[in-house]
């Protein structure tokens, strides 16, 4: 049990804050074009947008492990990683794990989305998930994407599809 709070340094909770104001601003723009809020879609809203931040911090943390690069970079409370896994290594597996848990709940609500609404939730849903994964295995490495793939991923993405979430509409 006491391993599961060190699970909590490849989640970068401190950074996590962004994810509930973007979703904020989404809600914020949905309830003035149609003056009320779905309380419940509002919340599983909120709960994606935390579970895609958490996802891509811990994919990041046990990418950059894995690579090597973390233990090469001089940590600063913006780059090199938590530490947690170079100083725990034993748990790259539970990084790694809530990492995908993570993704998964983000696509779980996603798909719950696409239900209620139909099939123009999937393209923004695909293109979350695929920077979701993508951004730590590949995107990293080109240096436009590596800009982009974040301003992307929390702007337009998030802010939009909580629109979406809670009106059905773009």
């Amino acid at each position: 049990m006491k391993d599961w709070k060190h699970l909590l340094g490849p989640m970068r909770l401190p950074f996590v804050i962004l994810a509930p104001v973007c979703v904020l601003v989404g809600m914020g723009a949905a309830y003035w074009t149609t003056g009320h809020v779905n309380w419940l879609y509002f919340m599983l809203t909120l709960i994606a947008g935390i579970a895609a931040h958490i996802s891509v911090n811990s994919f990041n943390e046990y990418f950059d492990f894995k690579t090597g690069l973390d233990s090469h970079t001089q940590r600063t409370p913006f780059s090199g990683g938590s530490g947690t896994l170079q100083a725990r290594p034993e748990l790259e597996t539970g990084a790694l794990t809530i990492a995908w848990v993570a993704l998964g709940v983000t696509a779980v609500i996603g798909a719950y989305f696409t239900f209620v609404w139909g099939w123009q939730a999937v393209p923004l849903g695909v293109l979350g998930l695929i920077l979701l994964y993508g951004y730590t295995t590949w995107m990293v490495y080109n240096p436009i994407l590596c800009l982009l793939a974040p301003g992307l991923g929390f702007g337009p993405l998030m802010v939009l599809s909580t629109y979406f979430a809670l009106t059905g509409t773009y």
